[in-house]
């Protein structure tokens, strides 16, 4: 069973079960059984749903749902929910860049997996929804490969403002004006490019990559508002 097929088969599973924030989900090993497929299929499906922000896993203790229950409110995301889409895509040139050139001395090749598949992913989205979902994954992926926690957790307060009505919106109106130029796949090149970069060690290619990718992303995001 494909990693996309486990993944699809995962998410409707955890909303069968209807579980709720913060509520503890089956181990690996039932989850395994359930699903079909192999124990490292299933942790890999954990591990990319944990990037979304759809489950957290606690050491020892198992996975449960939702973000981490010390996470929800922090005083950052107060000050981010009201920040100007300009700000947020300037604070993201500061901080992406420097994560993807630490992430080229630490990342494992778990990570590099797990980038590498959602880097080729993006450049399949069936719509915009799709994309976005794929593609804040990857970078919150890259943030987590940084080996520095502290901002990763800046970034992952970055990320979350694209769950805001006015980010869908713009976003939405991005995809659409953008796909005659074949948005995704474009993307997508550019987040294998950083990958490749990540995976020879080479911080600052990692980061002029991400920088350029950005830089990309920054034009149009503040055209099409």
């Amino acid at each position: 069973m494909s990693t996309a097929e486990a993944m699809q088969r995962m998410r409707k599973l955890l909303e069968d079960q209807e579980f709720s924030p913060q509520d503890k989900i089956p181990p690996e090993r039932i989850l395994s059984t359930t699903l079909g497929c192999s124990r490292e299929t299933t942790r890999k499906v954990l591990r990319l749903l944990e990037i979304e922000g759809l489950v957290w896993r606690h050491q020892g203790k198992g996975t449960f749902m939702g973000p981490p229950a010390s996470n929800i409110e922090r005083p950052i995301d107060r000050i981010i929910e009201t920040a100007s889409a300009q700000d947020l895509m300037d604070a993201r040139l500061v901080y992406e860049p420097a994560l993807a050139a630490a992430a080229a001395q630490y990342a494992t090749q778990d990570d590099l997996s797990t980038l590498r598949e959602l880097a080729l992913a993006t450049g399949t989205a069936r719509d915009w929804r799709e994309y976005e979902r794929l593609d804040n994954a990857f970078h919150k992926a890259v943030a987590r490969s940084s080996g520095n926690t502290l901002l990763a957790a800046i970034f992952s307060s970055l990320a979350s403002v694209r769950g805001r009505s006015t980010w869908q919106r713009r976003h939405d109106a991005i995809f659409r004006e953008a796909r005659k130029r074949e948005y995704a796949t474009e993307q997508s090149k550019m987040h294998l490019a950083i990958v490749d970069a990540i995976e020879a060690g080479q911080s600052e290619r990692a980061h002029q990559a991400m920088h350029a990718h950005l830089q990309a992303i920054r034009v149009l995001a503040l055209s099409s508002g």
